[in-house]
This record gives C-alpha cells, sequence and structure tokens, in this order.
C-alpha cells in the first residue's frame, strides 16, 4: 500500500492533469482529512448529537458552516454529504415525492447522472424531462427550456452541468421557474470556486437549493454540501441526516473548514480568474491549431474539443495521450454519433495545472503538446517525446515538493 501511495505521488508530479474534476489540495487540508477526527462518530448535526464526546468536532462543523455562509452568502448551509450524488440525493428527497418530474440537462449534452439518467437513482425514481444544447450555437437553449417547461410542468428544474463550457444563467431558470411554478436547484459542482471567488455568476439569489461537490474547483477534500433558503434549512438538514446518512465524516468536515478558509483569501480569487484565463489561453490555441471546440471555446474552466475530422475517438485519444504523461477524459459531444464509452471527444480543464502555477505561456504549450500527439497518435516516437517534454515542464513547477 505504502509502494502504491508513493507511486500515485510520483504520478501526479509527472503528469500534466487536465481532468476538468479534478484538483490538489492544500497540505492544510490533507492533513484535516487525516486527523484523529476520523474516530469520532457524531450522528445528527452540533448541539444535537446522538454520541457524548462531540464538543470538538462541533466547533469543527460550526467553523464549516460559517466559512461556507460568508463565502457563498447562503442563507442555510448542510456540510454533512459525502458526495454530490448524495447531496443531491438529499436535495431530491427534501423537496419531491417518487415520481414528480425533474427537467435536467441532458448527460449526452453535457448533464450529470444525477440530474435523471436513467441508470441512476434519479432516473428511476422521478420522472425526467431533459434540456438541451441548440444544434447551431451547442449552447444552453433557454426559449427551448421554457417551451419544455411550460409542457410538461415540472416540480424541480436542475441546472448545472459536468461538462458545458459556457456561463450559466441562473437569473433566466429563474425566470422560466417561476413561470411554470417550479423549484430550481443548481448543482455548481464543478464551477463552485469559480462562483465563490465571482469568476462566474452566482446561483444563490436565484435558486432554491444550491449543491456542489468541495474538490473540483474548490479545491477541498473530497465531499460535497447543500445550500438552501432559509425556509427549506430543516428539510434539508432533515433529508441529509437521519434521511440519506448516518455518521457524518467529521475529518472531512474539518477538511473543508480548512478549504473554506482558503478560499476567502485574495490569493484564491486570483487563482480562480487564473483558471479561467488559462481555460481561455488553451482553448485558442487549440483553435489555432486547427481543433474544433464544442459551442466554439470556454467561458469557464473547461472545453470540449471535438475529434470527427480528425477520425479518431475521444477513447483513442485520451489513450493514447496518457502513455505521454498528459491525462485528461474522453468524453461525449453534443449529437455525438458515438457511445459513451467510445465518445467523439475530449474534455480539458484547467484547475489542476493552474494550482501548479502554470499561466497562459504554459497553456500555449500544453495545446501544442496535445496537437503533437493527436496529429501523430499513431507515432510511438511522437508520443515518448512528448512524454519528456512534460516530465520537464512538471519539473519546472513541481507539486508537494515537501512530500516524500
Amino acid at each position: 500500500m505504502a509502494a502504491a501511495i508513493q507511486a500515485e505521488l510520483e504520478r501526479q508530479r509527472n503528469t500534466l492533469i487536465l481532468i476538468a474534476s479534478e484538483n490538489f489540495a492544500s497540505r492544510a487540508v490533507m492533513e484535516a482529512q487525516g486527523c484523529v477526527m476520523t474516530n469520532k462518530y457524531a450522528e445528527g448535526y452540533p448541539g444535537r448529537r446522538y454520541y457524548r464526546g462531540t464538543a470538538y468536532v462541533d466547533v469543527a462543523e460550526l467553523l464549516a458552516k460559517e466559512r461556507c455562509t460568508k463565502l457563498f452568502g447562503a442563507e442555510h448551509v448542510n456540510v454533512q454529504p459525502h458526495s454530490g450524488t448524495q447531496a443531491n440525493m438529499a436535495a431530491y428527497f427534501a423537496v419531491l415525492k417518487p415520481g414528480d418530474t425533474i427537467m435536467g440537462m441532458n448527460l449526452a449534452h453535457g448533464g450529470h447522472l444525477s440530474h435523471g439518467s436513467p441508470v441512476n437513482f434519479s432516473g428511476k425514481m422521478y420522472r425526467i424531462v431533459p434540456y438541451n444544447v441548440s444544434r447551431d450555437t451547442e449552447m444552453l437553449d433557454y426559449s427551448e427550456m421554457l417551451d419544455i417547461a411550460k409542457k410538461n410542468k415540472p416540480q424541480l428544474i436542475v441546472v448545472g452541468a459536468s461538462s458545458y463550457p459556457r456561463i450559466i444563467n441562473f437569473k433566466i431558470v429563474r425566470e422560466i421557474a417561476d413561470e411554470v411554478g417550479a423549484m430550481v436547484m443548481a448543482d455548481i459542482a464543478h464551477i463552485a470556486g469559480l462562483v465563490a471567488a465571482g469568476a462566474h455568476p452566482s446561483p444563490v439569489p436565484y435558486s432554491d437549493i444550491i449543491t456542489t461537490t468541495t474538490h473540483k474547483t474548490l479545491r477541498g477534500p473530497r465531499g460535497a454540501l447543500i445550500m438552501c433558503r432559509q425556509e427549506l434549512a430543516s428539510a434539508i438538514d432533515r433529508s441529509v441526516f437521519p434521511g440519506t446518512q448516518g455518521g457524518p465524516f467529521m475529518q472531512a468536515i474539518a477538511a473543508k473548514a480548512v478549504a473554506f478558509k482558503e478560499a476567502l483569501t485574495p490569493e484564491f480569487k486570483d487563482y480562480q480568474f487564473q483558471i479561467v484565463k488559462n481555460a481561455g489561453a488553451l482553448a485558442d490555441r487549440l483553435k489555432e491549431n486547427d481543433f474544433d471546440l464544442v459551442s466554439g471555446g470556454t467561458d469557464n474552466h473547461l472545453m470540449l474539443v471535438k475529434l470527427l475530422k480528425e477520425g479518431i475517438t475521444g477513447k483513442e485519444a485520451d489513450e493514447t495521450l496518457e502513455r505521454a504523461n498528459i491525462t485528461l477524459n474522453k468524453n461525449m459531444i453534443p449529437f455525438d454519433p458515438a457511445t459513451p464509452f467510445v465518445t467523439s471527444g475530449i474534455r480539458i480543464g484547467t484547475p489542476c495545472v493552474t494550482t501548479r502555477g502554470m499561466k497562459e505561456k504554459e497553456m500555449v504549450q500544453i495545446a501544442d503538446l496535445i496537437t503533437a500527439v493527436l496529429r501523430d497518435i499513431k507515432n510511438d516516437t511522437t508520443i515518448k517525446f512528448v512524454g519528456s517534454e512534460v516530465r520537464d515542464l512538471c519539473d519546472q513547477f513541481q507539486l508537494y515538493p515537501d512530500l516524500t
């Protein structure tokens, strides 16, 4: 096990990690995640636990709630959810009955499994009505969303995505929901850090419920949280515990509190805006290198590259790039002719490389390295050369240099 952990550290150090949903937590976050609070059972909430000996884990949870409330300007926060999907489950259970109608973004167009995929609990328990991006612009079509909402009268509209490269207009979604009497839930798992820093519009003024993970752009520990209007606080809390979870992971909540403190700093704000600048620079260079991007570019931390004209699949691309020490993921593109296990695109994100300190100059270099592999994908010599270049670049931006 020790060898596997050491090997993973070396992989992270020597790889350009461009998976949009990954990031590198700080040493402080990781130390809190590995602290003695892992030993404590704490079912319930601060001041209302089912176990004794919870005075200090109560401090951790109250700090996490206080800091998160300040960070996002939310009325109520629950920091106990273990994962994004569990947060979404608890949110649905708080305001819906089985069989109610949810409008969620089509998974094939950038949505998430827990927004209504038929293989997920959400698709099995609720009537799901998907909305799409426009075939012409490959961006959300809010007029179509309104038409779908009028026709289907959903109880809940879920807005948020796992692979959508553009700004989401939460205000328009709120107006659509009001017109049909629906609630709005924003899942900002991917963009939470951008939202916290003001690099993406906030859903808080327009949403009844907001869910997010804490380990993507927010750069915290693996986990999640739910924010909501005050009138839903009791329902949300009951839905998390005892509704969908038992004892919370107090070590993770301690680490969330540390991450929220970090996110309240000016340095974190600068970091989030650099993520967006880096994504723009990387996207621009890929376009200069004659790649087609979904929607023509990006407004946030990620982009989707279409590989149809290159005649290669997303699966072939990500497998080959990994051999060159570049890690990203195959991804469906809107109206994709391929299956989800093959795909016609790749998803590229900039949070990890930005955490390492890379800026626009390095994004141009990274785009050229990706281009070299994808333009000569069968050439082992090219792949080996790019892998060497990647290692040299990683050496200039060391990761966890004090870890051994």
